[in-house]
């Protein structure tokens, strides 16, 4: 056996997570024997099948790059310190002889083991005591034997360790050390109380004081809106009023200054109001209990407004009319329901027949048990086509076609196309007469065509009647056809036999995948779409897009586990869009892949690529002879309909062919 011995210490250590059972072996070991797994302190038991946490086998022996150990269940618990040492007998197992062929094989198994003594040697060396290599002292140091109640010292000459220093006196120095730190520690308090009593005292003066300048603000010119603090002002606060040499209160209540004395003029005013209290009371009876002035005064603004118009000898000659429309108000009102302007279609107090002019589509349109539908046809003509290219998922099409063509049509005159395939009445809603509603999301490019036809009524006429047409009527069977001159009507045959040869084929789709990471166990695992590691299966042709957290690059591989399997990355129809955005497209014949987190290990899963059965239908005519199949065609129909020209064929909701003339 001959392996590689990598420059690596022959021991690792893990701080586990809850219920982990796995752990790598970063050097090379030759026999199972070779490793010693600890947990903690524990010595840990080999097991070709272990069956609890205290016993572990090993994979890996005698390769290059090392292996692993796997504990018995339930594994390790969280933060468990796990320790992995290679532990190889010091002896030299092989002899070589003195003649014969030279055994190349087993002198390289003789130096890998060198090589490995060698390191389990440094790495035991590297946890014993030892000079640093920049000391200036150089050590020939010898232990002394043991002696009881001494402690280990350097002797006075600074050349050898000894054991003298008695280890009570050094008990007695922390005893007494001990004790000083508790007496210093009962002084610190005591001053702390006095400085706390001192503190105490100060701080309720500085209270008081600042209370007593809270209540009495001293002297101002005028009313202040806040207290000496720039605090809201207190109920019952004072102060003097220089300008009008009176004390003033605070009214918390009204929040209003008030005075405590009237002033000067303020007392005149008063004696004024007591020789008038006769006058005073003849308005109050006005008030009380009548309240005439109070009724009169609530009517200023109306008698000012009726004093300045000037058509009130005009309004008076109209009374009649004025009173008819009072009568009838019920109906004025229900006109204003029944006809609205608006630039939108409205949405509340809807009944059949309601009409509304659409200003933008400057057009009248009536309120059916189908919805809003021009007054006319929205249609002008027989038919008007739009075509609009999807985004992914998009349900709702309306607005400007791929031709600059707004969408209008009247609700139940109208047929809807994805990808050729005309759809039923309940894949989707069209009731607005301005947007479609698909039921199920269209993937991005898929191309909705949409046939609105116009509304119109033919009279019950003769065909006789028509100016424009033959003489005389056709045989059985014929119809009116334009003739090749394409100047007059003509009557022919109603159709050719036809030739429709079926080709089924796959119609790829984009679909998008949602990546999240979740820890499991204390390991991070991607979650596709909900589920866990989840098993893709890619159809070959199809395009994902996959979003994930930036924190976590989520990459393709062939190797399971991506770069960390020692495998490398998948790049084919692959497109990395952002840092947390990647597109496949899947090629033809693409291998089985394996997703992956480029900076974690452990987190992906598999992802297949079969390839997918056919989803779509097209067919091939003689397009009533003007085109011909040829053999090879032919031959690869999948099936084949001989009959008259003019059908058309879809495949409905049930996946069934429908043919249409």
């Amino acid at each position: 056996m001959s392996i590689i011995i990598s420059d690596v210490e022959p021991r690792v250590q893990y701080t586990a997570t809850a219920g982990q059972t796995s752990f790598t072996v970063g050097f090379e070991f030759f026999d199972n024997a070779d490793l010693k797994v600890f947990n903690g302190t524990s010595l840990l038991t080999f097991s070709a099948s272990p069956t609890n946490a205290t016993q572990y086998s090993v994979s890996g022996a005698g390769q290059t790059g090392g292996g692993s150990i796997t504990l018995g269940s339930p594994g390790a618990t969280v933060n468990d310190v796990i320790t992995i040492s290679r532990d190889l007998a010091i002896a030299r197992s092989t002899d070589f002889p003195t003649s014969g062929a030279f055994q190349i094989a087993s002198l390289n198994t003789e130096l890998d083991k060198i090589i490995a003594m060698a390191q389990q040697l440094e790495r035991d060396q590297k946890l014993s005591p030892r000079v640093a290599t920049t000391s200036s002292s150089s050590f020939n140091l010898t232990f002394p034997d043991m002696v009881a109640g001494k402690v280990l010292s350097a002797n006075s000459g600074g050349t050898g360790l000894e054991f003298t220093v008695d280890a009570s006196g050094l008990l007695t120095a922390e005893a007494n050390a001990a004790t000083s730190a508790t007496n210093a520690g009962n002084s610190a308090t005591a001053a702390a109380g006095s400085a706390t009593s001192a503190e105490n005292a100060k701080n309720a003066a500085e209270a008081a004081l600042d209370t007593f300048d809270d209540d009495f603000l001293g002297s101002k010119s005028s009313d202040p809106s806040v207290d000496n603090d720039g605090a809201t002002l207190a109920d019952g606060a004072l102060y003097f009023n220089t300008t009008d040499n009176v004390m003033k209160v605070y009214d918390l209540g009204n929040t209003q200054w008030k005075q405590l004395v009237p002033t000067t003029s303020q007392q005149t005013n008063i004696d004024a109001a007591v020789s008038n209290a006769t006058n005073i009371n003849n308005v109050a009876s006005q008030i009380s209990p009548t309240n005439n002035i109070s009724t009169v005064a609530g009517l200023s603004s109306s008698i000012s407004t009726l004093a300045s118009m000037s058509g009130l000898s005009t309004l008076a000659g109209s009374a009649t009319a004025v009173t008819t429309v009072a009568n009838n108000l019920t109906a004025v009102n229900n006109f204003a329901d029944v006809y609205r302007i608006a630039s939108s279609a409205p949405t509340s107090s809807l009944n059949a027949g309601d009409l509304y002019f659409d200003t933008t589509a400057d057009e009248l349109k009536v309120y059916k048990s189908g919805g809003w539908a021009a007054a006319g046809s929205t249609v002008n003509g027989t038919s008007n086509r739009f075509e609009y290219t999807a985004t992914a998922n998009q349900t709702t099409f309306t607005g400007a076609d791929s031709n600059s063509k707004t969408l209008a049509y009247d609700a139940g005159f109208i047929d809807v196309y994805l990808n050729g395939v005309k759809l039923a009445n309940s894949d989707y809603t069209a009731t607005s007469g301005s947007s479609i509603i698909l039921g199920s999301g269209a993937a991005v490019n898929d191309i909705l065509m949409i046939v609105a036809y116009g509304t119109f009524q033919l009279a019950n006429i003769s065909i006789k009647d028509l100016t424009d047409t033959p003489a005389s009527i056709g045989t059985a069977g014929q119809a009116l056809v334009v003739n090749s001159s394409a100047n007059a009507l003509v009557y022919s045959n109603a159709s050719s036999a036809e030739v429709y040869g079926f080709e089924q084929y796959y119609n790829p789709s984009t679909l998008v995948r949602t990546v999240t990471v979740v820890s499991v166990g204390g390991s991070n695992k991607y979650f596709i779409d909900g589920v866990q590691q989840d098993t893709l299966d890619l159809y070959e042709g199809n395009t994902y897009i996959f979003n994930y957290p930036s924190g976590h690059p989520f990459k393709f591989s062939t190797t399971s586990n991506g770069t960390h399997g020692s495998g490398s990355e998948y790049t084919t129809g692959v497109t990395h869009n952002s840092s947390t955005q990647v597109t496949i497209v899947v090629a033809s014949g693409a291998p089985t892949l394996y997703y992956y987190c480029a900076s974690h290990s452990a987190m992906g899963g598999q992802a297949n690529t079969p390839t997918p059965g056919s989803n779509a239908v097209r067919y091939i005519t003689t397009n009533q002879g003007v085109d011909n199949i040829t053999e090879s065609q032919y031959a690869n129909f999948d099936d084949v309909l001989f009959s008259a020209s003019g059908f058309v064929f879809s495949i409905n909701s049930n996946g069934n062919l429908i043919a249409t003339i």
